[in-house]
């Protein structure tokens, strides 16, 4: 039987780098995929060209819309708060999802989970992955959602810290690579691979996580530096199917077990009376 999957973000390209995988997957077998994010990016990092006329919130709108296409998702909605910034003014910029109220944030994002019916909530761990304030965020105000909804999988967005780190150790010897995709960098990021529970094989949806990615053409730039985006987008096709095709999760409640789940809906298949 057909889900719906909701999947909240905190800026557009989050769900590209993350999720992206497992959204194409999951609308490609006939389930309702939904994107909510917190802000629209106007805060995040881009070529002074996309900047200085002071629409890269607007850029960044229409480049989730293109990658939402791209996954097959059925609905995209923001929640209207600020982009706080990776160096967020820690007493609280006006309207900065930061530092907005987690009751009031969540009472938003439960009124989507329950309009939509939403059968799973992906968040991100409680680190935000590695450490942006407003991912952060996400996973304290996506997780009060659900239980304000009662929306039963919620599922953390996450990754293998032990493969990240030994990946990027090849990574960073490459020529171009910039000195913050040092390993030393994420010894305390994302998850340890003992606390993970789903293990999502997208290997065959690398082509729409390429397309969701290469949609973020604002992230993919910058005056001075090499931008995530860029460096994966220039990996040869079987090379990023190969680098960028699992992804991974951590379900509350769920118990780690082996092997790893691939299938983000096995909590409700499982659940007595229901059937997929």
């Amino acid at each position: 039987m057909p889900y719906t999957l909701v999947s909240f973000h905190a800026h557009p390209d989050d769900e590209a780098l993350l999720t992206a995988g497992t959204l194409a997957r999951a609308a490609a077998g006939g389930h309702r995929v939904v994107l909510v994010m917190a802000t629209v990016g106007e805060a995040g990092l881009a070529a002074s060209a996309d900047r200085e006329d002071g629409r890269l919130g607007e850029r960044r709108v229409a480049e989730l819309r293109d990658s939402a296409r791209a996954l097959g998702c059925a609905r995209v909605e923001w929640l209207g708060y600020a982009d706080s910034g990776m160096a967020s003014d820690p007493s609280g910029a006006p309207g900065s999802f930061a530092h907005a109220d987690v009751e009031e944030a969540a009472a938003r994002l439960a009124a989507i989970l329950d309009e939509e019916g939403a059968d799973v909530l992906t968040v991100y761990d409680p680190a935000g992955g590695y450490g942006h304030p407003d991912h952060v965020q996400v996973h304290r105000v996506g997780t009060r959602a659900a239980e304000l909804a009662g929306t039963r999988v919620v599922l953390e967005a996450t990754v293998d810290r032990r493969l990240l780190r030994r990946a990027l150790a090849l990574v960073a010897r490459l020529p171009g690579v910039p000195a913050d995709f040092s390993p030393s960098r994420f010894a305390a990021a994302y998850s340890a691979p003992e606390a993970l529970t789903h293990r999502v094989d997208v290997r065959r949806f690398a082509r729409q996580k390429r397309a969701a990615m290469a949609a973020h053409a604002t992230q993919a730039g910058a005056d001075t530096g090499v931008r995530t985006l860029a460096v994966l987008l220039r990996l040869p096709r079987p090379v990023f199917r190969w680098a960028l095709g699992h992804e991974w999760y951590v379900e509350h409640g769920r118990t780690p077990a082996r092997p790893l789940l691939d299938d983000i809906f096995a909590t409700l298949r499982d659940a007595p009376g229901r059937s997929g």
